[in-house]
């Protein structure tokens, strides 16, 4: 009897001694993991809580070692690998959420990318592109596309294009219509200059060849100070139709200056007919703001570093539509409105003081400029407002409630190419510090004339705003004094 009741005891002990070892196994995986992610991307890196959390999982694993090696506490280790197990899976889960949105935004941040076709009028004959001979193109402003699509229809079709030269897209999409050419080439990035003459473009006209291509975004390819205390980030706001990694016209320009040290945050916003030299593609040439964005992100940064004579460490794109639209995920967001104003898309009624907006409202509301008394500076402000309602809904608990279709939709709407660990320490430091950061906000002014010349499109009357020189030196400045802690 003595002997069968050793037999289970020892049966007993010998279990335990099973399941314990395997769940500490289990436990120095996961914890190995979690410490990885905690040291890789900055998390938890204030007031020593990295590693005060890394000593308390190794205890945790030394302690249950121990106590498994003489034979000890064998109920209490259970639970108290088990209890840790869930705690560490919560985390893990927890982190490779927030590192996966980051990766899905971070994803095609090191490439822009377009779409080069062959163009023929909706009713024409021409079914193929191996009936086209001849089309028209802007030689001398978009010559290395061009000539890349030419290349690759003979590579790919065996057809050779002969090229006639014009001034622009819009021109030659004009001569089309008017039944002077069978054929043009059009680059997708110039589609948003044809659709501002004619909102009905697209079905005057049926591509027989299309030809994707992408493009390395330089200011990805940088390799910035994660640790950094000072840095600006380029904001782009655009409304394009295909992904967020389409290059497209940016009609939102907004520098974020931050100092984590003093804990102060300047927008400032550039409109998006300030007449500039463009950058890059734009061969220097003076244009509207937001032509810079059809030669991809890269030129749109180095046309504002030459502007405000800083550099921009880093840049996030949203497309409005598709972002506002987490808008309704959200429960709405509350703005404050400082002038009463109908707004031409939705026909939505805004009065002076707190406004609360679901998806379309906001729409409305930052893509209204006409009946603003400050135009395209009030809308800029606008459009300030509903960002950052949209930020502080998303780091709130209300989150929570649709993490996965918000994560989704972040991802669809948003691209960026900072690095984790900065976002990290951004957090970090609100963490470690407490309080709110105090966000300030400037306008470039000018004068609104029309008539000047523009180098992405030569044959249209466009509106510009010509820079006041006294509000340029004032948002220098201002930019300066945040960046020095002053």
């Amino acid at each position: 009897m003595s002997r069968r009741r050793s037999s289970d005891v020892t049966g007993k002990t010998t279990r335990f001694r099973i399941v314990n070892t395997s769940l500490l196994i289990i436990y120095i995986l996961l914890i190995s993991l979690l410490i990885f992610y905690i040291f890789r991307y900055n998390i938890l890196a204030f007031r020593y809580l990295n590693i005060i959390s890394t000593v308390l999982m190794i205890a945790v694993a030394v302690l249950s070692a121990l106590f498994i090696w003489f034979n000890k506490a064998r109920v209490f280790t259970t639970v108290l690998l088990v209890l840790s197990l869930l705690i560490g899976s919560g985390a893990i889960y927890t982190i490779k959420g927030v590192v996966d949105l980051y990766l899905g935004l971070n994803s095609t941040s090191n490439f822009s990318e377009y779409e080069m076709s062959v163009v023929v009028a909706a009713d024409s004959d021409i079914k193929d592109i191996q009936k086209v001979t001849n089309v028209l193109a802007p030689t001398n402003n978009d010559g290395e596309n061009i000539a890349s699509l030419t290349e690759e229809l003979l590579k790919t079709k065996k057809v050779q294009l002969t090229v006639d030269s014009t001034s622009s897209y819009l021109a030659a999409y004009k001569s089309l219509l008017a039944g002077e050419t069978k054929a043009i080439v059009l680059n997708s990035v110039f589609e948003d200059t044809l659709r501002s003459e004619d909102p009905d473009y697209a079905s005057k006209i049926r591509k027989v060849y299309s030809y994707k291509k992408t493009k390395k975004v330089e200011t990805a390819e940088k390799k910035q100070d994660a640790n950094a205390d000072v840095f600006n980030i380029y904001v782009s706001g655009i409304d394009t139709y295909g992904s967020i990694s389409s290059v497209s016209r940016s009609d939102v320009n907004i520098i974020m200056t931050v100092n984590r040290k003093t804990k102060r945050v300047l927008l400032t916003t550039t409109p998006r007919d300030t007449y500039v030299p463009i950058a890059d593609g734009g061969a220097d040439q003076p244009d509207k703001l937001t032509h810079a964005g059809i030669y991809g992100i890269d030129a749109s940064v180095h046309t504002l570093e030459k502007l405000y004579g800083i550099d921009i460490q880093y840049y996030v794109r949203l497309n409005f539509t598709s972002f506002l639209k987490l808008i309704d995920l959200l429960g709405g967001v509350d703005v404050y409105n400082d002038q009463e104003f109908t707004s031409h898309y939705g026909n939505y009624h805004f009065k002076v003081g707190n406004v609360h907006l679901n998806s379309e409202q906001a729409l409305g509301f930052v893509r209204e400029r006409y009946s603003l008394s400050g135009g395209d500076n009030d809308r800029g402000k606008n459009q300030e407002k509903v960002i950052a309602a949209i930020i502080k809904k998303l780091t709130s608990t209300e989150a929570l409630k649709n993490y996965n279709s918000i994560i989704s939709g972040l991802q669809d709407s948003v691209q960026t190419d900072m690095n984790l660990e900065t976002m990290m320490n951004l957090v970090n430091t609100q963490l470690e510090t407490g309080g709110s950061y105090t966000v300030t906000s400037q306008a470039l002014t000018g004068n609104g004339t029309t008539g000047l010349p523009s180098y992405a499109m030569p044959d249209a009357s466009l509106y510009m705003l010509e820079i006041d020189q006294a509000s340029l030196a004032q948002m220098k400045a201002e930019i300066l004094a945040v960046m020095e802690g002053k």
